[in-house]
């Protein structure tokens, strides 16, 4: 049995609905029903920046070898307007301390955009963030040879239906949709052989 770590937030832990709904639980029973010989382990915690994530890291390597490694970290970053330098960092320093610490691991990467509506308002300085945000996920993907998620929150960001009332939080709906979302790039992935 190979483990798959999803490293995330509030999106990956499935902030307010019950753990089987989480798309990392979905994503197990694919693999379950697949027959696949991969266990999903769910390391989201609500609210983390990819600072928070780069200090937590080192436990949660140690509690596992590490097949596959999924980040999906950066939104709590743009929401609070953290610099993309700052944010770059981060997600490399997580990178790299994976492929040092499991090099035989397969790495994926899962990209996000701003995650408000700029309107016509937005401004042009709000606008240049938002560009910048989005590239950067795609940059590093590319810097780091990742298969890469080009936008985790597609198809359900900024539809009610597939959302908590907060708006932010995609419900059991919204996460089958993450699921689909990722499965697009992972399901190839663990069909191929991994590591020794």
């Amino acid at each position: 049995m190979k483990n798959i770590l999803f490293f995330g937030d509030s999106l990956t832990a499935g902030h307010g609905l019950r753990a089987s709904e989480s798309f990392p639980a979905l994503l197990q029973q694919r693999i379950d029903q697949q027959a696949l010989l991969y266990k999903a382990f769910n390391y989201g915690v609500s609210g983390e920046t990819s600072a928070g994530g780069r200090q937590r890291l080192a436990a949660v390597l140690a509690r596992h070898p590490v097949d596959v490694f999924v980040l999906a970290l950066g939104a709590n970053d743009g929401i609070r307007g953290i610099p993309v330098r700052e944010t770059t960092q981060n997600l490399q320093f997580i990178l790299d301390a994976v492929r040092r610490q499991h090099p035989q691991a397969q790495l994926l990467l899962a990209g996000l955009e701003f995650p408000f509506d700029l309107g016509p308002l937005g401004g042009h300085r709000l606008a240049h963030y938002a560009t910048a945000f989005k590239a950067l996920f795609r940059t590093l993907a590319e810097k780091n040879s990742l298969p890469f998620v080009p936008f985790l929150l597609q198809g359900v960001l900024g539809r009610r239906e597939l959302n908590l009332p907060d708006g932010v939080h995609p419900n059991a709906a919204g996460q089958k949709i993450l699921a689909d979302n990722v499965w697009q790039v992972l399901g190839p992935l663990l069909q191929q052989p991994v590591g020794p």
